[in-house]
């Protein structure tokens, strides 16, 4: 589904982005994958994408600066030779009330999840315009579609995402650029494991299907989108909430 395209995963070695990793390598993509510091979690998804023979790169950085951002998007150019598929799913939260909620604790998560996502879209956009193609999908969250308590920075940076992501759709679809959002609920990944139980049955209650998600089920929305079965889908926030928001 995936043979012969180059994807950079921003924030690829745990989580949604893990798992899109290797759902994007199973069928046949290369890949850069980037992440901020764990180098033990980088040398598993490693170790792990080996058996599946694409060229894999991953590549330590802040996903908040524009200058590392250009410079993932250049080492994807020089090694794979371009960039069909971007994935903007680096993201981070800091959970605060707002009246408890310092000035940097709402800039930082801004800076990464927002600002990030747009500097990696500007690095890698002329690549797609100059050869007439391309996939951005950009990783949202329900929190960014209702709201949640404590999250008003977090909330504000995947609302923002969404914006964003119909703004470069009407801008880039004229060369063949898709740009879609996926707003995930409440997903099995490290941000959810530090949930008391008292907030995950809290969580569950509002899911229609009474679970939680799994990050490889929100891989194969990602891989989906990537591909070019969907061609003609562009401009969409795409639910993967269990029937969370409706």
């Amino acid at each position: 589904m995936l043979h012969n395209k180059s994807a950079i995963i921003t924030g690829g070695t745990r989580g949604i982005g893990r798992a899109a990793a290797i759902e994007f390598a199973k069928n046949g993509a290369d890949l850069l994958l980037t992440y901020r510091g764990n180098d033990e979690a980088a040398a598993e998804i490693q170790k792990l994408l080996e058996p599946f023979e694409t060229r894999i790169e991953l590549l330590r950085g802040d996903a908040a600066s524009a200058d590392f951002a250009r410079s993932a998007v250049n080492r994807a150019k020089d090694i794979f030779g371009k960039v069909d598929i971007l994935v903007n799913n680096a993201g981070i939260t800091n959970d605060k009330l707002l009246l408890r909620m310092k000035p940097e604790d709402f800039d930082r998560v801004i800076q990464t999840n927002l600002n990030g996502a747009f500097y990696m879209l500007q690095a890698a956009a002329p690549l797609m315009t100059k050869n007439r193609a391309g996939r951005v999908i950009n990783l949202s969250s329900v929190s960014g579609l209702r709201g949640n308590p404590g999250q008003v920075n977090y909330s504000a940076s995947k609302a923002g995402l969404v914006g964003m992501t119909l703004s470069a759709a009407k801008e880039l679809g004229a060369r063949n650029i898709t740009v879609n959002a996926v707003a995930p609920g409440f997903i099995e990944t490290d941000m959810t494991d530090i949930l008391t139980d008292a907030q995950r049955e809290a969580a569950l209650s509002q899911i229609s299907l009474g679970r939680a998600g799994h990050p490889e089920e929100v891989a194969k929305l990602l891989a989906f989108l990537a591909s070019d079965d969907a061609a003609y889908i562009t401009g969409q926030v795409i639910g993967i909430d269990g029937g969370m928001v409706i």
